[in-house]
């Protein structure tokens, strides 16, 4: 099969270990309170003690397998609601089972509730998943990851920030190649106001590989785009530029720059099970500060956006729960193919301890049409 053939492949939906992940929105969290929230297929308890910091335990209690988001938080201590063993939130030490008496010599502080390494970032709660391990193996202190929580880019002091999420009823795979697909504007995301099928016209991009993923390198933005719209209010068409980044396993950042003016977003898809995702969006900018409605008029934009993508997943899934065989065609299907490629050459590198063998041997032009 030649590289301009098209190319049939189905998505695995295998999940991808070892990275941090968008668990829920800050606001969604006060103190002293906890919620559920599943990633990776992977039930959590979220809470946020009664200083303010953000924990993650695996949901469920060791013991017996109770949830532990059934039981109650006192601001540092879980107890669990079937037999009031507790413990530290932070860490899922245990400290205490009711049911030992005093002749009995078990050691508590060795048992532990599944933890996870949590931080506060753009107004998301992040949390650490990593490689499961041994079936039926119990838990022990955790170790730290090796990598920094992803952060949304901001080129100066004072800016604004908002986010959006919305549900995708299909696996990560058909969530992320739907967010870096370039040939579906014109069709899904069609307003009076935005773009018509008439705005159709050639693109060439170039692009070049990063580590554990590839880049749309700096360009001038398309002339249908929102945020350049926005932005030939500040500056002249020439000056603008915008970078896309695409990094395992999840993470798509633009940049948009117009001198001292920028918007930057951060967007991810995560799994939550094998046939469910979750597209959230953090935006950041220092443009129309000084008006009173301009981060309202962002957000509506985006909004709709991603309302278009969630519905047009929603249909996409009737169609896909039949298992069709997938077509994919160059060039405007390759940054999809270059994702299938990463993700089989990062699981292929956990395998055998070897280096990641990256796809993109070097700088590559697209053409497509949208």
């Amino acid at each position: 099969m030649t590289a301009e053939s098209p190319q049939r492949q189905t998505p695995d939906s295998l999940m991808l270990f070892g990275f941090w992940y968008r668990a829920l929105p800050s606001d969604q969290l006060s103190r002293n309170r906890m919620k559920k929230a599943m990633l990776l297929e992977t039930p959590l308890v979220i809470g946020r003690d009664r200083q303010g910091h953000a924990f993650a335990l695996r949901d469920a209690c060791p013991h017996r397998g109770m949830p532990l988001s059934c039981g109650h938080f006192d601001g540092q201590q879980l107890e669990c609601s079937y037999h009031g063993w507790k413990f530290d939130a932070h860490s899922g030490q245990c400290q205490l089972i009711p049911s030992l008496t005093a002749d009995q010599d078990l050691k508590v502080d060795r048992i532990y509730a599944g933890s996870f390494a949590c931080e506060e970032r753009d107004d998301f709660i992040w949390v650490f998943v990593p490689e499961p391990g041994p079936t039926g193996a119990g838990f022990t202190k955790r170790d730290q990851p090796g990598i920094s929580t992803p952060h949304v880019p901001t080129f100066s002091d004072r800016y604004k920030l908002a986010y959006l999420t919305a549900d995708l009823p299909c696996s990560v795979d058909h969530g992320i190649i739907g967010l870096m697909d370039p040939a579906h504007g014109p069709f899904v995301h069609q307003a009076w106001w935005w773009r018509s099928r008439s705005s159709i016209h050639q693109k060439q991009k170039n692009f070049e590989p990063i580590p554990n993923g590839f880049r749309m390198s700096a360009h001038t933005p398309s002339s249908n785009s929102a945020p350049y719209k926005l932005l030939r209010l500040y500056a002249s068409a020439d000056s603008i530029t915008t970078t896309i980044d695409f990094v395992l396993p999840n993470l798509r950042l633009e940049t948009i720059r117009a001198g001292k003016y920028w918007f930057s977003s951060l967007t991810t898809v995560t799994p939550i099970t094998r046939n469910q995702c979750r597209i959230d969006v953090v935006a950041a900018w220092n443009i129309f500060r000084w008006m009173p409605f301009g981060p309202g008029l962002l957000k509506f934009v985006f909004a709709k956006f991603v309302e278009q993508d969630r519905k047009t997943m929603e249909d996409q899934s009737a169609g896909l729960k039949h298992n069709p065989h997938l077509m994919l065609i160059d060039d405007a299907d390759r940054p999809a193919k270059w994702y299938f490629q990463l993700k089989a050459a990062h699981l292929e590198a956990r395998r055998t301890g070897a280096e990641l063998r990256h796809p993109m041997a070097g700088p590559v032009t697209l053409r497509w049409r949208s």
